[in-house]
């Protein structure tokens, strides 16, 4: 193996993550199997490599955590966790998910999801500038999915909170294994459960309820419901994902089209171009740029052994400017052809909410033009987010004409 002291990667490292790509595509050319002796993980970069590993349910399995933090911590994790679990079980619990989570189902709620933004937004008109995370993206995304869920709206900033303590790093160290337990005990004791107790009694037309009186045959041909402690697991995991990685993509949205002002000109003129920005987007800034996987079988790449045990982190986001798949991978192009990008997965771990991620970028980028066709980012009042599972910002401030 190359000497890993020529290039250097620590997905914890505050100053790393604030620009990786330059560290990602040393990787990709000069040690596309990399290896990391401080935290002991392998990781892989090129497009060839993690797509495949992405759907790799034999060898990679998901059951011990798809985070770093949570594999070297090896705790029991929560029941509930679809993202989480291998087949047999994954495909059965995955598929009941899906019937609350159909595309149809999604652009049926596009109405109050335009709602959602225009509420927002309208009260910013003439001030001179807004924050793309503070007054959209912390805002609308949890209103959507609190709406989906039945979690009454002054209870959502509730939520809100108790997903960003949870995921925030305090230090450019990977938390330890008792801080990792902690995070799963208040995940496990965390407030949804009076929701649950109380939708209970009182059905509704929300994913809860759907949920509560769904039946199914599970992976050992038994007919039965949910327990409760799995619908308080996928209703944790529906809150979580359905908040921090939206919220992030919209900060996004508000940077990167900032940078190339003829980009958005162009989307500002031509609405119909925002779906394929929107993916191009995704790929050139990756919410959740990395998936950890457990290696359950002896692996090779590069010639080069990943033992039975091993950690390993696949780095969509560095695959998705793999020069050996795209053309000028680092430039923002918005009518970019997109087959498909790794941001929201590949394989059967495929992004559940994609279709209603979609929806909420289309519809906030959409109505942010409406009324702000030209901005730029203050940058010396914008804040980075710093955790281990998503890039973005926690406060993007704006100006405007």
């Amino acid at each position: 193996m190359t000497d890993a002291a020529e290039v250097y990667y620590d997905p914890y490292d505050l100053d790393i993550d604030a620009d990786p790509y330059p560290i990602w595509k040393r990787m990709r050319d000069e040690q596309p199997l990399y290896y990391n002796e401080k935290y002991d993980f392998f990781a892989v970069t090129r497009w060839e490599d993690v797509e495949p590993g992405l759907e790799d349910y034999t060898h990679l399995i998901s059951s011990k955590g798809t985070l770093l933090e949570l594999l070297k911590a090896k705790i029991e994790l929560s029941v509930g966790m679809v993202n989480f679990e291998d087949p047999p079980t994954h495909e059965v619990y995955r598929g009941l998910l899906s019937r609350v989570f159909t595309p149809r189902k999604m652009l049926a709620i596009e109405p109050r999801v335009r709602k959602f933004c225009a509420d927002s937004l309208d009260p910013l008109v003439g001030t001179g500038g807004f924050d793309f995370v503070r007054d959209l993206g912390a805002k609308m995304p949890m209103r959507v999915i609190g709406m989906l869920l039945g979690i009454p709206e002054a209870d959502q900033q509730e939520m809100r909170n108790y997903i960003d303590d949870r995921l925030r790093l305090d230090s450019s160290e990977m938390p330890t294994a008792d801080e990792m337990q902690a995070v799963n005990r208040a995940a496990v004791e965390g407030s949804f459960g009076e929701y649950l107790d109380w939708r209970q009694q009182h059905p509704s037309h929300d994913m809860m309820t759907e949920l509560l009186q769904a039946e199914f045959d599970d992976h050992t041909g038994v007919r039965r419901s949910l327990t409760r402690d799995e619908v308080l697991g996928y209703v944790r995991l529906l809150a979580s994902a359905g908040n921090e990685t939206t919220t992030k993509r919209i900060s996004w949205t508000g940077k990167v089209l900032a940078e190339p002002p003829d980009q958005r000109r162009r989307v500002a003129q031509n609405r119909e171009l925002i779906p394929g920005a929107i993916d191009e987007e995704l790929r050139y800034e990756a919410p959740s740029p990395t998936q950890a996987g457990y290696v359950n079988e002896e692996m090779t790449y590069h010639r080069q052994t990943v033992p039975e045990g091993s950690a390993i982190l696949l780095i969509d986001a560095a695959a998705n400017r793999d020069e050996r798949k795209w053309d000028r991978p680092d430039g923002f192009i918005v009518d970019r052809k997109i087959d498909h990008h790794q941001s929201f997965g590949y394989g059967i771990h495929f992004c559940l909410g994609a279709a209603l991620a979609r929806l909420e970028a289309r519809v906030a980028l959409d109505e942010v033009l409406d009324r702000f066709p030209d901005w730029s980012v203050d940058v010396d009042n914008a804040v980075r987010a710093h955790t281990s599972t998503v890039r973005g910002w926690d406060k993007l401030p704006v100006t405007v004409p």
